[in-house]
């Protein structure tokens, strides 16, 4: 059995232990020198992220070839529309190429906690809130998805990676659980 931290990740945390400037890292939150980040969430997202200590899962779980799905709820600029949500089911053009296709759905205003600082508020431009599950990792991708399609993010909260949930876990609050590498599957469960 191997050791899986589960993490709900503030806004403005870098992935990384180690500090180059004032912006808190992942070493304001775990002392452990073991544990390590399974892939990362940017500066600007929110959410799940997953730490081991253990290399092979961290490998099952971050490398493309296992195409563990992970989701995202995005705020998008405006309300977005059928159109544009058959687009990122199909694929969407970016610079580096097709993706491949994405689980999206339109959702109603998830319950999440607040974030600091908030999103910008425009009271003449409505939000709305967009499910997407991809399988691929390029940088920063839920971003430049709905841009292209013509949407872009204002917020961006990874709920879950594979089998693991960011339910139940209040903003920073982590919990340890442990796993079994070759138990590792790729259905998803609800946030």
């Amino acid at each position: 059995m191997s050791r899986l931290i589960l993490f709900n990740k503030p806004y403005g945390v870098l992935c990384q232990f180690r500090r180059t400037d004032e912006r808190p890292t992942l070493a304001d939150f775990f002392t452990d020198p073991k544990i390590h980040p399974c892939g990362r969430l940017d500066f600007d997202s929110e959410g799940l992220l997953l730490l081991t200590d253990d290399g092979v899962l961290n490998s099952r779980i971050t490398e493309p070839r296992f195409k563990l799905p992970k989701t995202y709820w995005a705020q998008v600029d405006n309300d977005i529309n059928t159109d544009a949500i058959a687009q990122l089911q199909r694929g969407v053009m970016l610079k580096d190429g097709l993706t491949a296709p994405a689980l999206a759905k339109k959702i109603d205003n998830p319950e999440l906690w607040p974030r600091n600082p908030p999103i910008r508020y425009r009271a003449s431009i409505p939000t709305s809130w967009l499910e997407l599950t991809i399988s691929e990792g390029r940088n920063r991708q839920v971003r430049r998805m709905t841009a292209a399609v013509g949407f872009p993010t204002l917020r961006l909260v990874r709920v879950a990676i594979g089998q693991w949930s960011v339910g139940g876990l209040g903003v920073g609050e982590w919990r340890e659980i442990e796993v079994n590498h070759s138990n590792i599957s790729r259905k998803t469960t609800k946030p």
